[in-house]
């Protein structure tokens, strides 16, 4: 898969489709890389999208040159989208991938055909939430990944009837810690965009598992409500906080119908 010069980053990712057909952008969430979204690249390409699913600053391919926030990452996706000749794309993203795609949103309203957001929200951290996760990175640093903190990450990230966490379990023990840092700076330091996000009204959809331990339904049902374009809002039931990923088979129908239903 190719790379792209862009914001002075190369930004890996994967481009599926026909480049003259209507595009999607896929970002993914903290820990994941552009394969979370693999359950749903074919049968958008199938239902006639152009699909672009990219590794974020820190994550899979891509690196990363100096510290960076999600303002950054959404300037990442408008930069890959001028570095593949698309002026306007339908974003979907899940949990930090949604937290870029709601800047880009913003940044660049005009560019942003519709969103697609999955476990995610427009608020940051709890002071208890914070310090859960703290304690999780402090563990995971001094213990590593594979064994009682790795259990941890995988009860956030997934629900308890998910099969394919022991292959994103291998890419986190992979990972050398150390680089994890910049990527949970940026994930820690975000800024509550809850007071901006009714300036955003292009049509949205939102998926949030209802047994999702890392951001709540009532945070990603308030962010679907704080919208200010049309917005649905869909409970997935089982799926932990990387609905898509976990339940496709709930997500994906409900995705191709919102899609087929944009003018």
């Amino acid at each position: 898969m190719p790379f792209a010069a862009v914001n002075g980053q190369n930004i890996h990712y994967q481009d599926s489709g026909d480049p003259a057909s209507p595009a999607i952008i896929l970002s993914h969430g903290f820990t994941m890389g552009h394969e979370m979204w693999e359950h749903q690249i074919a049968p958008l390409v199938e239902a006639g999208w152009r699909v672009i699913a990219h590794d974020e600053r820190g994550w899979g391919q891509t690196t990363f040159t100096e510290p960076f926030d999600y303002w950054d990452l959404a300037n990442d996706v408008l930069g890959l989208m001028d570095h593949l000749g698309i002026e306007q794309a339908v974003l979907a993203g899940m949990s930090q991938g949604g937290f870029l795609s709601l800047r880009a949103a913003l940044t660049a309203p005009e560019r942003v055909r519709a969103l697609v957001l999955v476990d995610t929200e427009a608020g940051v951290f709890s002071e208890e939430g914070r310090a859960g996760f703290q304690a999780l990175f402090d563990g995971a640093l001094a213990l590593g990944l594979s064994g009682e903190m790795g259990d941890a990450l995988q009860m956030a990230l997934f629900g308890p009837d998910f099969d394919d966490a022991r292959y994103w379990r291998g890419k986190w023990t992979a990972k050398p810690l150390a680089q994890w840092m910049a990527a949970k700076e940026c994930l820690f330091e975000r800024e509550d965009l809850t007071d901006r996000i009714g300036e955003i009204t292009c049509p949205s959809i939102s998926f949030h598992g209802d047994v999702d331990a890392a951001i709540g339904l009532d945070e990603g049902r308030a962010l679907s409500d704080g919208l200010g374009g049309p917005s649905t809002f869909v409970v997935v039931p089982g799926a932990g906080h990387s609905a898509n990923l976990e339940k496709p088979e709930l997500v994906n129908p409900a995705l191709l119908e919102f899609l087929a239903r944009l003018d």
